[in-house]
């Protein structure tokens, strides 16, 4: 039971709160939360976001709006001025699960909005992306500092939403590649995300190549804060806000300062969202036909991977 939050109101102030209180005033303001689970660990004072997507390890629709209800409820919640010495969420952390992080996009979505011919459907696709992103680079208006661990592989567009965090890791055996070039399209928040990391020419020459890169080379590339050993991504994050928590005021404001210098991301990232939707909606033909082939394929590589997934557990 909640004993100090009202039902109804806007904020929920008590001077501690269980995990339990947290994870439920959360879900209280979100509502239904598909293709995520939410954790919080009140020593260091930080909600983890496990990304769950339900058919393939892909960025859904569904999964997308989860992550932005989580972000606005905390804002929500805790968010005025006034609350920030009771917040009890000061750091958001992500992380995955499995044998991938993400595939990138939903390409099976996105073929499904063509078929339909479906422009508010994939609009509202490259909305969500950039809300995630805008809010995950601002640190929730510079209330909280936003975390994200990779621990295996990422590709393409799925990159973008923990590359927008205010510090992004990986473990060693994680690799990251954006092909979307090679089959004539490109990621919605790549360029600006990447750009205000990597600085453009290195952004530029991983999106225009379409290779893998380890997670050492995309660190040296500027796209990483640590690469750490395999199975000790969490463990990093938890250290990382155990001795950032005395601090956390001077991180976050300073967070917020260089985010404001890098310029206005909602405006950007809402122009590339309509360079996005309009270049989905000019494949061609035979365009659309290689993205129907390379869904077909994830799901062939999907199945074997995770057979012998399933066969090591």
């Amino acid at each position: 039971m909640l004993q100090s939050l009202k039902i109804g109101a806007e904020t929920v102030a008590p001077a501690l709160l269980e995990s339990c209180e947290v994870i439920d005033a959360i879900r209280y303001k979100a509502g239904f939360l598909p293709e995520v689970e939410i954790a919080y660990e009140p020593e260091i004072k930080t909600l983890w976001v496990t990304i769950r997507p339900e058919l393939k390890p892909v960025f859904t629709l569904q999964l997308l709006d989860s992550l932005v209800k989580i972000q606005s409820a905390i804002v929500a919640l805790w968010g005025a001025p006034d609350q920030y010495h009771r917040a009890p969420v000061r750091f958001l952390a992500f992380r995955g699960t499995g044998p991938f992080f993400t595939l990138g996009g939903d390409l099976d979505f996105y073929l499904d909005c063509l078929a339909k011919n479906d422009r508010a459907s994939l609009t509202e696709y490259a909305r969500l992306s950039a809300e995630g992103a805008i809010w995950n680079s601002g640190g929730l208006n510079g209330l909280v500092i936003t975390l994200s661990t990779i621990h295996a592989k990422a590709i393409g567009g799925g990159i973008d939403a923990p590359r927008s965090c205010n510090v992004m890791i990986a473990e060693e055996q994680a690799s990251f590649v954006y092909p979307e070039i090679k089959f004539n399209h490109f990621p919605i928040t790549a360029v600006a995300i990447l750009s205000r990391r990597m600085g453009q020419r290195a952004a530029e020459q991983m999106l225009l190549s379409g290779e893998e890169m380890s997670a050492a080379e995309f660190m040296a590339a500027g796209g990483l804060e640590a690469v750490v050993p395999a199975g000790t991504g969490e463990s990093w994050i938890r250290k990382y806000c155990s001795d950032a928590l005395p601090i956390h005021a001077a991180k976050t404001a300073l967070f917020t300062a260089f985010n404001r210098r890098s310029g206005d991301l909602r405006e950007e990232l809402t122009h590339l969202g309509q360079i996005w939707t309009d270049c989905m909606l000019r494949l061609s033909p035979s365009a659309i036909s290689k993205l129907q082939r390379i869904a077909q394929t994830q799901d062939r590589m999907l199945a074997r991977v995770y057979q012998r997934h399933l066969t090591t557990v």
